[in-house]
C-alpha cells in the first residue's frame, strides 16, 4: 500500500487511464457488437424461435390428431352400438321367427298325429263291427252245440 499511495501522492499515472484510446476501444466493441449480433446472436435467436414454432406447430397437430381419433372412436362405437342393437333385433326376430314356426309345425304334427289315431280308432270299429258280424252267427251256432252237449239234448 505504501507504493500506490506513495505513486499517486507523488502524482504518478492513475490505475484506469482515460484518452484517445477509449473511442477507439469503444468503436472496436461497436464493430464487434454489430458484427456478433448479425452472425452470433440473431442466428441463435431466429434457431430458438423457429425451434418454439416447431415445437407448438407440433403440439397442435398432435392435439388436432387426438381430436381426430377421439372422433373416430366416438364414431366407431355408435357404429357398434347401432350394430349390436340391430344383432339383437334381428337375434329377436329370427327367435320369434323360430318360435312361429316350432308351433306351426307342432300344430300339424298333433293335428296329424289325431288324425292318424281317428284314422286307427275308426278302422278298428269298423274291424270290430265286420268281425263281430261274421264271428255272432258262429258263435249262436257253437253256443247252441255247446249247449247241446252239455245238456244232453238239443237246444233252439
Amino acid at each position: 500500500m505504501d507504493h500506490a499511495a506513495s505513486s499517486l501522492a507523488s502524482g504518478g499515472h492513475p490505475l484506469i487511464d482515460i484518452d484517445g484510446t477509449v473511442f477507439i476501444q469503444f468503436a472496436l466493441f461497436l464493430v464487434m457488437y454489430v458484427v456478433a449480433n448479425k452472425m452470433l446472436f440473431q442466428p441463435y435467436l431466429a434457431l430458438r424461435e423457429r425451434r418454439r414454432a416447431g415445437i407448438e406447430g407440433a403440439r397442435a397437430e398432435a392435439e388436432r390428431m387426438t381430436a381426430e381419433a377421439d372422433a373416430k372412436l366416438a364414431d366407431y362405437e355408435k357404429q357398434l352400438a347401432v350394430a349390436r342393437a340391430k344383432g339383437n333385433d334381428e337375434g329377436r326376430k329370427l327367435r320369434g321367427d323360430a318360435a312361429a314356426h316350432e308351433k306351426d309345425v307342432t300344430e300339424k304334427a298333433r293335428n296329424a298325429a289325431q288324425k292318424a289315431i281317428h284314422d286307427a280308432q275308426t278302422s278298428m270299429r269298423a274291424q270290430t263291427e265286420a268281425a263281430r258280424a261274421e264271428l255272432l252267427p258262429a258263435a249262436n251256432a257253437l253256443a247252441a252245440q255247446m249247449a247241446t252237449k252239455l245238456l244232453g239234448r238239443e237246444v233252439q
